[in-house]
């Protein structure tokens, strides 16, 4: 089995690599090896390559960034998965897409179903669902789109890495505490991927680990576990603080939980507290 890997140096692709089934042939593609934004050249690789899976893991994910960068965004959150789509169908290639949870505004207060309304905050989440109706529209119902949410990994930059470095940098913290969704560890992210290129899911679905926090929590429990492997050495208080008090050029849904009952029973997985996935990705950092 030949996999085209778009995205390969995010924390997606970082652990699709690892996690990769015996006898998969990896083609891993960074932004270097290839520009989702041309149409053409996507369609001439994938003809050369004629691979039998296509995850795409590519994005642009710099939210605040997005909202004064808008055409780059566009260009590759939805433009370029478009012409990865198209591309893949051409050669019958089977098709993951990865999604976000900010195409929801944050408006609900129970879970999110994949079949709930959309109305993005920003233009982040606004490219993200174009690049939803791009692959639709491109490759049509037989594509896997997966939402994911609050990504982290020990490969590359994110929340995880940026409190454990704030904790030993500042004398105190303030984190915020009105934002509800679920930390994902990018790792139980690829093992959905395998599953589903598996089992030949397809259709839009949702993929978190299992439970809810605030980022608030979520820095509460980075720091609790930080000390207790020894990645931190002193204690920090941390204070919840509101979204008006840190107030950033994008705004983001107050509440992004998703409901991921049915694509666990989909793919056959049992889906993992947060915080447990969170040390044994923390357990990797301190063994490193």
């Amino acid at each position: 089995m030949k996999v085209l890997i778009t995205g390969a140096n995010g924390q997606l692709g970082y652990e699709l690599a690892r996690s990769a089934p015996a006898g998969a042939e990896l083609l891993l593609l960074d932004r270097d090896r290839l520009d989702i934004t041309d149409a053409d050249a996507v369609a001439a690789l994938m003809q050369v390559q004629r691979p039998s899976l296509v995850i795409n893991g590519a994005a642009y994910t710099a939210v605040d960034k997005a909202e004064s960068d808008v055409d780059n965004a566009r260009a590759i959150n939805a433009a370029g998965a478009g012409h990865i789509a198209a591309a893949a169908k051409a050669v019958g290639a089977q098709l993951i897409h990865i999604s976000t949870d900010f195409v929801f505004d944050g408006r609900k207060s129970s879970p999110y179903l994949p079949g709930d309304a959309t109305a993005p905050l920003g233009v982040y989440g606004q490219t993200k669902l174009e690049g939803e109706w791009a692959v639709r529209e491109q490759y049509g119902p037989e594509a896997l789109i997966l939402r994911t949410s609050w990504l982290y990994s020990a490969h590359g930059a994110n929340f995880v890495k940026s409190i454990l470095r704030l904790v030993r940098e500042r004398p105190r913290l303030g984190i915020v505490a009105d934002q509800v969704g679920t930390p994902t560890w990018a790792a139980t992210l690829a093992e959905a991927c395998w599953a589903g290129a598996a089992r030949g899911v397809s259709g839009t679905h949702h993929w978190s680990d299992a439970g809810v926090a605030s980022w608030y929590d979520f820095a509460v429990a980075i720091q609790e576990i930080g000390l207790e492997l020894k990645l931190l050495d002193t204690p920090k208080p941390i204070a919840a603080i509101a979204t008006s008090d840190y107030p950033t050029p994008a705004k983001r849904p107050p509440y992004s939980v998703m409901d991921k009952r049915h694509t666990w029973r989909e793919l056959d997985l049992e889906g993992r507290h947060w915080r447990a996935t969170l040390k044994q990705m923390m357990q990797e950092l301190a063994d490193a």
